[in-house]
């Protein structure tokens, strides 16, 4: 009788699939081959000797690491199966940034399906989540206690152009991931109406552009260029918004425009003292996880015969499981961080 540990196991550098000698997100550089879910640093890294990952995360692979990030690359788009040895390997979308992937592996009948990070709820610069049948569901747990239950999207976004609003002589500096949650929250504003040029920090550009070669339309971005000194040229930063790493906030090059509000667009803002002792004046409730109640919904729909829990709050979503009568495993697996407040 075939083990699900047959098809995947846990291991210190990831989930192994020995059948198909590759791992999926590795935690550690340098494998012969992996299966990348999506582009973010704590689940894709350089120096594999071939990676199997959408053309998207290929595409962000790239742009962060440069060409050379891998031996071997292959692209799967979503729903193409790839056979690696007798596994067959699908990709599905994950709802988590833009060509981010579930990764289903099927053999000998058995079939096992990776979230890798995800989110349910919609999200203009990504594929909506799929739910995927499988005898094994292996999930994040990022927000997976009930106190996080992200508010609608739209109404965080209102929030910030009310403050914009109230506050027309003041910058608003909106600290965001990078690589997703920066271009979401651009064009989130875009969707609900805010058509003015909106200022990047140096960080977001590649990014940013990377977004737009892939058919993300972020309307007019222009970099938020100020030199120390140059009072007269901040004043056309009032009433603004500047996107820049959540880092950023606290140093000198945030203090140079013009008696700034400092925002924060992270799941992590449900918790007002989290938000309160990081100076946040305006805390952003806007996540790319899904939160307990699109975690708990999710394995419900999936209705797996068994559920494995990766990261975050595995140990509460497994015994969440386990109280519903579910079977549940969680794999306590190292190395996968909430990169910047996700």
């Amino acid at each position: 009788m075939i083990r699900p540990e047959d098809l995947l196991c846990p291991t210190p550098k990831g989930l192994y699939c020995p059948p198909g000698d590759f791992y999926i997100d590795p935690v550690r550089g340098g494998v012969d081959r992996a299966v990348v879910t999506h582009g973010h640093s704590d689940h894709a890294r350089a120096g594999h000797g071939a990676v199997l990952a959408t053309p998207e995360t290929i595409e962000a692979m790239a742009t962060r690491y440069g060409q050379e990030f891998t031996q071997a690359r292959q692209s799967a788009r979503y729903g193409e199966t790839t056979s690696i040895g007798d596994v067959r390997v699908t990709l599905h979308p994950a709802g988590h940034v833009i060509g981010s992937a579930q990764v289903e592996v099927r053999w000998k009948g058995l079939c096992m399906v990776c979230t890798g990070d995800y989110k349910r709820r919609h999200d203009p610069t990504c594929a909506l989540f799929e739910v995927v049948p499988c005898n094994i569901f292996i999930s994040e747990a990022t927000f997976a206690l009930p106190v996080f239950r992200h508010p609608d999207s739209a109404g965080e976004v209102a929030k910030l152009l009310a403050s914009i609003r109230a506050f027309p002589d003041r910058a608003h500096l909106v600290g965001a991931y990078a690589f997703g949650k920066a271009q979401r929250v651009i064009r989130e504003l875009r969707d609900a109406g805010y058509q003015d040029t909106i200022y990047i920090h140096g960080a977001m550009k590649a990014l940013c552009d990377m977004y737009q070669r892939l058919g993300v339309d972020l309307g007019s971005l222009e970099p938020a260029t100020l030199e120390k000194g140059q009072r007269k040229e901040s004043a056309k930063f009032a009433g603004k918004i500047i996107i820049c790493p959540p880092s950023a906030t606290g140093t000198p090059w945030a203090e140079r425009f013009p008696d700034p509000v400092i925002a924060f667009a992270s799941g992590w803002m449900n918790i007002r003292q989290r938000a309160k002792a990081s100076g946040i004046e305006l805390p952003l409730i806007l996540s790319d996880h899904a939160d307990w109640d699109e975690l708990t919904q999710t394995v419900r729909d999936v209705n797996p015969d068994e559920l494995w829990v990766t990261h975050g709050r595995d140990d509460a979503l497994a015994r969440w499981a386990e109280l519903e009568g579910r079977k549940a495993r969680p794999l306590h697996l190292v190395g996968y961080e909430d990169e910047a407040g996700e």
